[in-house]
């Protein structure tokens, strides 16, 4: 946040945090020893950014009441964050487990958040009309919607390049057979856990799979992710897809 590059705001953000009540403008200007314009243009920037929030006090004589200023309650988001170790951590006590029932949990968890994921979000249900005398017509029924059909090979491989790219992954179809057909492969360009997969290949490389599983099964698609090669080339990953009684329903070994 803007707070922790300007030393002047966080300056302000710490006055008002140290105090035992809220202050006007004029009190911190006086504890800071600068102009109340200052003051007031970095209140402004601190208000804006959800970290200090103002109020009037009850005037104590004629005249308009004065604004007071305090920190909104609770920590400080704009502090540095620490999710690698976090993960470093979490997956440093999965890697102690037996390898093999490491794997399969690794995988099942990524099958969890891929169906989830793709999940659709509940509709909304339909109003009820209103109530009408009973000498008008009855209102005809809603018709229930649709039943959505399964998604085609290709149309679900597209959602899951889709999925792949807001995480981040650089996905790249490759191997499509012909009009209308999956891609074979997909070439993963950019792994944003670049780092845990390099020192936790075994456990985040079949969490990722898993995803991949969860995301097509989740869609309905009649294909899956039926294996991964981890850097299969330098510069890449490479994710297989196939019919789908492969990898998730056989438990089948990524390539």
């Amino acid at each position: 946040m803007a707070a922790r590059r300007n030393p002047r705001r966080r300056e302000v953000l710490d006055v008002l945090r140290a105090a035992p009540a809220p202050l006007g403008v004029a009190e911190v200007a006086e504890r800071m020893g600068v102009h109340p314009n200052t003051v007031r243009f970095h209140l402004d920037a601190l208000m804006a950014e959800g970290l200090v929030e103002s109020g009037a006090e009850a005037p104590s004589g004629p005249g308009r009441p004065r604004t007071a200023y305090r920190a909104r309650p609770g920590m400080d988001r704009g502090g540095a964050r620490g999710y690698p170790l976090l993960a470093r951590m979490l997956l440093s006590r999965w890697a102690s487990a037996d390898p093999a029932e490491a794997r399969a949990e690794a995988e099942e968890t990524g099958r969890a958040w891929g169906r989830l994921l793709v999940e659709e979000p509940p509709t909304p249900p339909t109003p009820e009309p209103p109530t009408r005398p009973i000498s008008e017509s009855p209102t005809p029924p809603t018709p229930e919607p649709p039943t959505p059909e399964p998604p085609t090979a290709e149309r679900a491989a597209a959602r899951l390049v889709g999925l792949l790219d807001d995480m981040g992954f650089a996905p790249r179809p490759e191997g499509v057979s012909g009009p209308g057909g999956p891609p074979a492969r997909i070439r993963l360009e950019h792994c944003p856990f670049l780092e845990l997969a390099e020192e936790y290949g075994r456990l985040v490389c079949p969490l990722h799979l898993g995803l991949m599983q969860g995301a097509l099964s989740g869609l309905g698609a009649p294909l899956t992710a039926t294996g991964l090669e981890p850097f299969a080339e330098p510069g890449f990953c490479l994710a297989h897809l196939g019919g789908a009684r492969t990898a998730e329903q056989k438990g089948a070994t990524p390539r």
